[in-house]
């Protein structure tokens, strides 16, 4: 149980990304008084950071925006950062279920919503995954995608990380309190949480993710990015890439599975040069 537990607070662990425009006090990403979009009838939040080019921002499963809270600072400084709660994360109420394709179904609306001629995004593990199939379900809108600690497959994930994931069951989730109780406080249906952890185990469960044929399809620039020691299988993340017309893969050394909390300033750089690779430069200024 003090596993699970020390999983499920890697979570929430937040690291500030170095910016040289830091704000005079610490931001609260995730409640800082963000807007809401309605959704196929589900009021979906998101929080904006930043201008240019549009950004989106998808966190991880059991997270929320402020679960990249080590990253925004960083990427805002360069873009206009569109990060949303999820159905049933954070502050967004939750769908019928929860899957992959729903949540790319979702934020294809979003982008939709807001009128965006296109975009780059950037998602972590569930994030990740629904930023690939973006790619593949948007290429009228989506320019670039960075998908970190992604899989494709249920089986592209360790066999430790598979028995974690069966540990987290509902009662399990009742003695860890301090997850809860957080979930519960920000949600604005907190007696729906049994649904949601629900839904989260049979979005687990699903053995595909992304279909290769979908994968394989994706035409636009992605970057596969993981830690060298994540749950996900390493070769698991190197089929991915060699899937992908315009792939390329960056494995960082001595990285988990948690990567924008712990070295979320490294995150920053390695996709703001991605994003901007191929880009023309800004004209030079005129000297006086």
């Amino acid at each position: 149980m003090k596993r699970i537990h020390f999983y499920l607070l890697l979570i929430f662990t937040l690291i500030s990304c170095s910016n040289p425009k830091k704000p005079a006090g610490p931001v609260k990403y995730g409640s800082n008084g963000g807007q809401h979009l309605t959704i196929k009838g589900t009021k979906i939040y998101y929080e904006e950071y930043g201008t240019g080019t549009p950004l989106l921002l998808l966190h991880q499963g059991l997270g929320s925006i402020e679960n990249l809270s080590g990253v925004i600072p960083g990427l805002s400084a360069h873009f206009r950062v569109i990060a949303p709660d999820a159905p049933g994360h954070g502050r967004s109420e939750q769908a019928d279920s929860l899957s992959s394709d729903l949540l790319a179904d979702y934020c294809s609306a979003l982008i939709d919503a807001l009128k965006l001629d296109s975009a780059y995004v950037l998602g972590w593990s569930m994030g990740g995954n629904t930023a690939l199939l973006l790619a593949a379900n948007r290429p009228d809108k989506i320019k670039k995608v960075v998908s970190g600690a992604s899989n494709t497959k249920s089986g592209g994930l360790t066999q430790e990380a598979r028995d974690l994931l069966q540990e987290y069951t509902v009662e399990a989730v009742k003695e860890d309190k301090d997850w809860l109780e957080h979930y519960q406080a920000m949600n604005p249906q907190p007696e729906k949480w049994v649904k949601f952890w629900e839904d989260t185990q049979k979005s687990w469960s699903r053995e595909i993710k992304i279909p290769d044929d979908k994968l394989s399809s994706i035409a636009i620039p992605v970057l596969i990015i993981r830690g060298d020691r994540d749950m996900i299988k390493l070769d698991h993340s190197i089929e991915i890439f060699q899937s992908l017309k315009k792939g390329q893969l960056c494995i960082y050394p001595n990285t988990d599975h948690e990567m924008p909390d712990e070295k979320g300033d490294i995150l920053c750089k390695i996709a703001i040069d991605f994003f901007n690779e191929g880009n023309p430069p800004a004209p030079a200024l005129e000297k006086k």
